[in-house]
């Protein structure tokens, strides 16, 4: 069963991502946050094989909450969901350890990829983040030149 904690101010967006990953009879939703101070506390107590984390929190920005979040529960992996897709933001966020980052407008087509992709150790970075550069390959990590 894999460990799911969700983070992320906006409820719609909460139920959006549990109602997403449904489909996958191996997931469980251990908890959901609605800011960056709450996530922290879960994530250490609960200790989640994956936290699907928000950048823009209310209370704290989500590549702060994912360092303290890999700090306290270091087994733990990072799938960024955020409506940023600036270069330099997504290049931090990674920079984090996080394994994936995806932009919430391309959500229904790659959280699945991407939560796949992190349940198997690799990186992925969404294909929106790409498609100003055409020349890399859209849905993966090819580099993060930063």
């Amino acid at each position: 069963m894999v460990r799911v904690l969700i983070v992320d101010d906006y409820s719609l967006w909460r139920r959006l991502i549990v109602d997403m990953l449904a489909i996958r009879q191996d997931v469980h939703i251990v908890g959901e946050a609605h800011n960056g101070l709450t996530g922290i506390q879960m994530a250490a107590e609960l200790q989640p094989d994956i936290v699907v984390l928000d950048i823009g929190l209310p209370d704290r920005n989500g590549i702060e909450v994912a360092k303290q979040i890999l700090e306290l529960s270091p087994q733990t992996k990072i799938l960024f969901l955020s409506q940023n897709n600036c270069k330099d933001v997504i290049c931090a966020a990674i920079r984090t350890g996080a394994h994936a980052y995806v932009v919430k407008s391309n959500a229904n087509r790659d959280l699945l990829p991407a939560f796949e992709a992190v349940l198997k150790g690799n990186f992925f970075v969404g294909t929106s983040v790409f498609e100003a550069r055409p020349r890399e390959q859209a849905g993966t990590l090819v580099s993060c030149d930063c």
